[in-house]
């Protein structure tokens, strides 16, 4: 007699796909894409299809996310070097080859126009932290040196091009992993308060460092502009300055409770430059206030905080170090973001996560919150 084997509903078919994911994390990255589409339609309504293909990009980043997140651990590390190696290779080539566009040479045409920069957001973190997991157990401070110029070589390409906001982001990321790794305090707090001093010395002399005809070394001229912009934005409130002060406008035009959900001014009068996309954040402020601000900002501290819980709880220092660093590029986004919006940080090309237009920044957040899944999978399924 022939058996017959019943074929397993698709209930048990499907949770082994869906068994570990992080509910928590899945549950804040639900919040900000609700924010994000919200606040897209009320900024972008009139603003040809971008409502539309926000949604698409959404979409798109989730699908990445759910396939990334069924990828163990163990094996990304297998495309750490040969990611990172390409990236480089292509801003090489963007160096040598590049496409240049509003005076940038950010491109490069491999029968696709592509900008390798943002292969490194996530490649530079896989690299380090394979880096480190190779020689767990073994550290030398020659080590961190090492790891030091792997940073530095597409951090300083990147800024070549010129692009300080990804670059940041890079640098971010790739100091995130140093941090964790290991690196000694004693070489952490001396370039902090140097920087700082800089800092309080540059805002102490504004007026002789700013002065029509000084130049700064190693920044470029619009790279000084922006930040004697950002000591002084009333010195060119039409020009350069112009940004700065309608942030700063439509943040507090929205008060307590904001103007409401389609109601704000600035923002479909249009007196918000780029409000879909760098500046998106004034025009939610300007909707929904203090307390719009105040449920946005715990909404992305919670997502922070849930992911560097995921990284403490990996199994391997490779995935401790990787999901730490993950976690961090989410925090440096919504940061830089917010606080050049606010006028607290010089204005840079940095997307708010979820909430900005942008279709290559969407894919970076789903590639990374892939990564994070998968880690928070990988350790859910050993526990049980």
């Amino acid at each position: 007699m022939a058996a017959v084997f019943d074929k397993p509903p698709l209930r048990n078919r499907l949770l082994p796909v869906l068994q570990g994911f992080d509910g928590p994390l899945a549950f804040a990255v639900f919040l900000l894409a609700c924010a994000g589409l919200l606040t897209m339609y009320s900024s972008g309504f009139d603003h040809g299809t971008r409502f539309a293909d926000h949604g698409r990009n959404m979409v798109l980043a989730g699908v990445i996310l759910f396939v990334v997140a069924q990828i163990p651990p163990q094996r990304l590390m297998v495309f750490a070097v040969p990611l990172y190696t390409v990236g480089v290779a292509l801003l090489i080539a963007v160096a040598v080859m590049g496409v240049t566009k509003k005076g940038a040479k950010r491109w490069v045409n491999v029968g696709v126009v592509i900008q390798p920069s943002e292969i490194l957001k996530i490649a530079m973190p896989l690299m380090l932290s394979w880096w480190f997991q190779k020689r767990e157990g073994q550290l030398r401070p020659l080590d961190f040196v090492v790891a030091a110029l792997l940073l530095a070589v597409p951090v300083g390409l990147i800024m070549k091009q010129p692009d300080l906001g990804t670059a940041l982001l890079v640098l971010s990321a790739g100091i995130s992993v140093i941090f964790f790794a290991g690196l000694s305090w004693k070489l952490i707090v001396p370039p902090l308060v140097l920087g700082l001093g800089v800092v309080v010395l540059v805002v102490m002399f504004e007026p002789r460092i700013c002065a029509e005809g000084v130049r700064w070394p190693i920044l470029h001229d619009y790279q000084q502009q922006r930040i004697c912009t950002l000591l002084d934005p009333s010195k060119d409130p039409l020009g350069k300055g112009f940004h700065i002060i309608q942030g700063m406008i439509a943040i507090g035009s929205g008060g307590m409770f904001g103007k409401g959900f389609m109601q704000g001014t600035q923002t479909h009068l249009e007196f918000i430059p780029e409000r879909t996309t760098d500046f998106i954040f004034a025009a939610f402020s300007e909707e929904f206030g203090l307390v719009g601000n105040a449920c946005l900002i715990l909404a992305f501290l919670f997502l922070v905080l849930r992911g560097l819980a995921i990284a403490l709880d990996a199994s391997t220092l490779f995935s401790r170090l990787l999901a730490g660093s993950v976690t961090m590029i989410f925090f440096t986004y919504a940061f830089v973001n917010m606080g050049m919006v606010s006028g607290i940080l010089p204005v840079v090309g940095v997307p708010l996560p979820f909430i900005s237009y942008g279709g290559t920044a969407m894919v970076t957040l789903g590639l990374g919150l892939g990564i994070l899944m998968s880690i928070a999978k990988a350790r859910r399924l050993v526990q049980s």
